[in-house]
């Protein structure tokens, strides 16, 4: 970005989205640190204490990826959904529209928005595993690579959605009925070697659990997927997603009247 105007522009979007986020904490951080938390308690603990280890880690850590990556998804697709459709619903946005900034820049600061409160909030939910066990960290790199690029396409996905949306109501829609199952069932609490052949070979199509895996990937080394495949895919998707979202606010869907 070397326009020094739609620099400024950004950071302005991004530093109003930090500033709302750390106004209303108790409804942004503390909510996923305590349902994950009970995560860690019924999961790890109560019922993970009668499970066998999983390729030579304990139920406990194993987890630990898994939960801090429905985290981090679940707080990037909210922030973004939320936030923008906040500023259509209370017309805001208009003073976006008329201003010189690009939709590539308007687009930027939102998604910048919600992989802050993603990074945030993993990091206070993966700070809370450590009052349960202790994972082990393999390879940071592939963590924050996983991690930047599964925020990226939710974040994504969240605008694509607020633009869409006309109420309140169809923004939760899509968490509702297509987030959270895709991501219960995305291997954060078991391994794919644990299922029959069929619902394995269903679970392949599920694209969370790529996502899940390489992010285990990066914690203990181990996968049921290939990696690479993972990062393929998120590189894929984020980009598929951006040309859609750019196309959307060129055409002015869902912002004009």
């Amino acid at each position: 970005m070397k326009n020094p105007i739609q620099w400024v522009a950004m950071k302005t979007i991004l530093n109003r989205e930090i500033v709302r986020l750390f106004r209303i904490w108790p409804q942004t951080f503390l909510p996923p640190v305590i349902t994950q938390g009970l995560y860690f308690l019924i999961f790890g603990t109560f019922i993970g204490s009668q499970i066998a280890p999983i390729q030579g880690i304990s139920y406990m850590s194993y987890i630990v990826p898994g939960i801090v990556m429905m985290s981090v998804i679940t707080a990037a697709y909210t922030n973004v959904v939320f936030s923008f459709f906040g500023s259509k619903f209370q017309r805001s946005i208009e003073e976006l529209l008329v201003a010189p900034v690009s939709n590539a820049t308007i687009l930027s600061g939102y998604v910048a928005g919600g992989i802050f409160r993603a990074f945030s909030t993993g990091i206070l939910v993966f700070c809370v595993s450590i009052f349960f066990t202790r994972p082990s960290i393999k390879n940071i790199f592939i963590i924050v690579i996983f991690a930047l690029l599964t925020s990226i396409v939710f974040a994504l996905g969240g605008f694509l959605n607020s633009l869409y949306a006309k109420k309140f109501d169809d923004v939760n829609i899509f968490t509702t009925f297509v987030l959270t199952p895709l991501t219960y069932l995305g291997g954060v609490f078991y391994s794919l070697d644990m299922l029959p052949p069929f619902f394995k070979t269903i679970s392949y199509a599920n694209p969370i659990v790529y996502m899940v895996d390489g992010f285990r990937y990066g914690f203990y080394g181990i996968a049921d997927t290939n990696p690479l495949i993972g990062f393929f895919f998120l590189l894929v998707v984020a980009t598929i997603l951006t040309i859609i979202n750019l196309r959307l606010l060129k055409q002015g869907r869902g912002l004009r009247t």
